[in-house]
């Protein structure tokens, strides 16, 4: 029987572009391929780095002269509820939870729409067509579920989608990729619930974090995440509590030695073991 090593994976950065989150700064990524047979050790590796999943791809933040973007992850066994966030959980009570595989929907995309629509109409997925959606959702190498919320439908028999996340199992935790919802429900604060509700997930499950993507000081669309209680931030090299938003200034995230080259970033990644023998 022939067997393979596992190959090293390559590292590539992203052409410079406007930063969707701060105004007049520019963005670019460094990301790698998640595929083969240690597309899910590398993912969980990587995941406790800073990185991020879409598709089959993990990326992380890597500006020439801003280092503001931090992943961000509550500490499950940590968190306890804050008033406002108890009233949220009771709020959202007539929504029902049901977990699926990765596989999309005719009624996800038409939530989806709407969603775009209302929120987001200038944004990167405002032209996203079904198939592109088919794509977000279903092209996952590791295990990743979706997870529903419904609430009845009083005139039929069939209940109403209300809310949608993409979900990945971690081997420390649940990192919430992409999630969606019914504008009419936005008085409720359903973003705010998806994500209490994906602590109590994780903490049924024994899981000790819930990954939220990433936080950005300064930028109006992060701020609910600097909300919850026990978050912690990747920055520097290390998980650190993020007690006192207020004291990641601007002026300390942008500057022009805020990030290291990308060859340096890329020698201080920790990679799983069959992948560094």
């Amino acid at each position: 029987m022939r067997h393979s090593l596992p190959i090293a994976p390559q590292f590539y950065v992203t052409a410079p572009q406007p930063c969707p989150y701060l105004d007049g700064r520019v963005e670019r990524k460094l990301f790698t391929a998640l595929q083969g047979e240690s597309a899910m050790q590398l993912n969980d590796t990587l995941s406790r780095q800073g990185f991020r999943r879409s598709q089959n791809v993990l990326y992380r933040p890597s500006c020439a002269e801003c280092s503001a973007c931090m992943s961000a992850r509550i500490r499950v066994d940590d968190f306890k509820p804050t008033r406002s966030q108890k009233r949220v959980m009771k709020r959202n009570a007539d929504l029902t939870r049901r977990a699926t595989a990765p596989w999309a929907t005719e009624e996800q995309f038409d939530l989806f729409r709407l969603y775009l629509e209302t929120r987001h109409a200038d944004g990167g997925m405002a032209d996203m067509d079904i198939f592109e959606f088919a794509a977000m959702i279903e092209e996952t190498p590791i295990r990743s579920r979706v997870i529903e919320y419904t609430t009845p439908d009083p005139e039929g028999t069939e209940d109403l989608l209300k809310a949608v996340c993409l979900t990945d199992v971690l081997e420390d935790g649940l990192s919430m990729v992409y999630s969606f919802f019914d504008p009419d429900r936005e008085k409720f604060s359903p973003g705010t619930w998806l994500i209490l509700d994906h602590i109590e997930i994780a903490r049924n499950a024994g899981l000790p974090y819930v990954y939220l993507g990433y936080w950005v000081p300064g930028s109006p669309k992060m701020d609910y995440k600097a909300k919850f209680p026990a978050l912690e931030v990747y920055r520097n090299g290390t998980w650190e509590p993020l007690d006192d938003p207020a004291a990641f200034t601007e002026e300390f995230e942008h500057h022009p030695l805020a990030s290291d080259p990308i060859a340096e970033q890329v020698a201080k990644l920790t990679l799983p073991d069959v992948m560094s023998g």
